[in-house]
């Protein structure tokens, strides 16, 4: 870091951090001593359940213990407990459960210091930016509190000020982390497949990426990008003019927080629609944009009284790359279609499993702990649940959870969560998968159409089955209209990307030497509902006049196809 003082590095940079405190080491002893002397007795609590024959009835006690013990270490701890409650793979399952209740609520910081960071982060006196500003945070968390506020154009705002002295504070406990974890690492017995030191490094780039407010608006901004095109998704505007590292001002979001369901019916808002918005704006995040909110707790999700959902707080986002979005649907289809073959495949594409790993084994065992999944309200089956039985996998089993996915896996087990309290019974089945197979149906890409192949034939046999449970789930979604979706696989069929295709649904229809007649009404008897004569004529008066000679010659069988065939 050379010059460079901590509280100046923007970016998480771990070489540069241990320069600065390899030639100051008294700035660290204290704090050194303080994170020991708080493990120590954590530690010797253990180790006295165990000679006093008490660990079991001291479970939950200890992981209380655990939980209060990160709060007092501060934000950085705070955060890292945070982030261990997704890491079946890391953690015991019943400090799994305590630190999913960890909260990043702490007392207020001085008005006058959080008025002052404003005052020299915009270079003005706050009277020339606010006509008015909460005398109080209306809330403050481990990173930075909000307030209350009206710019002098009018508009009303939230004003994010970070705490004091954050930086320095958050650089010198990475900084401490990760030399721990350089000497822990062999003596632990954690299935990483990695370093443990490049756990700490992706945890020390999130946490730097959330505590810089320029990135955290730039990051509100994509987001606002993506749902452009939906009207049920609100994001607050970020006013530039007034943001900068440690100040966002960001217009003031009117709503209710999604856990609170009493205000949410008396505004008259239909808690059901609101959890629909939330799971599907999640998926798309995850298997359309790859750009995903990846802390969607309750404070940041708030329902609109004109029926919007709004997210907030954009500081711990993560991008997915096309494949892995790919690999994910493909891994959804699987476990809806029971495939644990290509499932485990899947985890290996995942990063889950490594390539060399032995699946045979685990098949089996995915199957026993995801074979249910599918038709059990979330009561039962959850993420949350799947995570604790994973955790019990993954020492019999050489599993382990990509950094990526520990995000993801926090924010699908956070949002599970506001939906049951929302609605008890809900079924997250019921509303994920017509989004897939709405999707997949579509297919708006190549990568999509491909994939639609794949779960359609299996084997080299095509699954008539699956193409009906397709269709069915996807009615249920009340955006998804099968007569655009019928002439686009017509065109698609039209199309030189289609010859395989049609070559496989003449090998279809003809399977097993007998005209697959039945299978075809079935199909028809379940959307024709669907299809008004009007609409079918209008769309095929459209088609034709687009269709050229060689189009409809492509798709006409030649006369070798017109033989005989036994209906069995």
């Amino acid at each position: 870091m050379g010059q460079y003082q901590p509280a100046q590095l923007r970016r998480y940079n771990p070489d540069a951090i241990a320069r600065y405190y390899r030639y100051r080491p008294w700035l660290a002893w204290g704090r050194l001593l303080k994170i020991i002397w708080s493990f120590a007795g954590f530690i010797f609590s253990l180790k006295w359940d165990e000679w006093q024959d008490q660990v079991e009835q001291n479970r939950g006690k200890r992981a209380i213990q655990l939980r209060e013990l990160l709060t007092r270490l501060g934000p950085t701890f705070i955060k890292v407990g945070q982030a261990l409650s997704t890491r079946p793979d890391l953690v015991r399952k019943d400090f799994l459960d305590e630190l999913v209740k960890l909260q990043d609520q702490l007392p207020p910081f001085d008005n006058a210091i959080a008025y002052q960071i404003i005052e020299n982060e915009l270079d003005c006196p706050i009277n020339e930016v606010y006509s008015e500003l909460s005398p109080s945070p209306v809330a403050a968390a481990s990173l930075g509190q909000v307030y209350r506020g009206r710019l002098l154009s009018g508009e009303e705002v939230a004003v994010k000020v970070q705490r004091p002295y954050l930086r320095p504070v958050i650089t010198l406990d990475l900084y401490l982390l990760r030399w721990a974890a350089s000497w822990l690492a062999p003596w632990l017995p954690l299935n990483l497949g990695h370093d443990l030191t490049l756990i700490v490094d992706e945890f020390g780039i999130k946490l730097f990426e959330e505590i810089d407010y320029i990135n955290e608006g730039r990051n509100a901004e994509k987001f606002a990008n993506n749902f452009r095109n939906d009207p049920r998704v609100k994001v607050p505007a970020i006013y530039w003019r007034y943001t900068n590292t440690r100040v966002l001002t960001l217009e003031w979001i009117h709503g209710f927080k999604l856990t609170d369901t009493t205000r949410i019916k008396e505004a008259g808002l239909d808690p059901e629609g609101i959890i629909q918005i939330g799971v599907t704006s999640g998926l798309q995040q995850l298997l359309e944009h790859g750009f995903f909110h990846a802390d969607p707790h309750p404070g940041n999700l708030f329902a609109m009284p004109d029926g919007r959902m709004a997210y907030i707080d954009f500081g711990m986002m993560d991008q997915l790359e096309e494949n892995t979005k790919e690999t994910l649907v493909d891994a959804l289809v699987h476990l809806v279609n029971k495939d644990y073959a290509d499932l485990a495949i899947d985890f290996v594409n995942l990063g889950f499993l490594t390539p060399d790993t032995n699946i045979c084994p685990i098949i089996p065992a995915l199957e026993s702990v995801l074979g249910n999944a599918i038709g059990k309200n979330v009561g039962e089956f959850n993420f949350r649940t799947t995570t604790n039985e994973f955790s019990e996998l993954m020492y019999e089993y050489p599993f382990r959870v990509p950094a990526k996915f520990a995000l993801i896996i926090r924010s699908l087990v956070t949002q599970e969560g506001i939906a049951l309290s929302l609605n008890p019974n809900f079924k997250i089945v019921e509303v994920g998968y017509p989004y897939i197979a709405r999707r997949l149906l579509t297919g708006e890409s190549p990568e999509l159409r491909r994939r639609l192949l794949n779960v359609l034939f299996k084997n080299g046999k095509f699954q008539w089955q699956r193409l009906e449970n397709l269709i069915a789930i996807a009615r249920t979604d009340g955006s998804f209209d099968v007569l655009p979706t019928a002439q686009m696989g017509l065109q698609f069929l039209l199309s030189d990307e289609g010859k395989f295709l049609r070559r496989q649904l003449v090998l279809a229809l003809t399977e097993d030497d007998r005209l697959h007649t039945e299978e075809v009404q079935r199909l028809w008897d379940l959307v024709k509902d669907d299809i008004k004569p009007t609409r079918l004529f209008n769309v095929a008066i459209g088609m034709l006049t687009e269709l050229s000679r060689e189009g409809v010659s492509a798709i006409l069988p030649n006369s070798s196809f017109f033989v005989p065939f036994t209906k069995k």
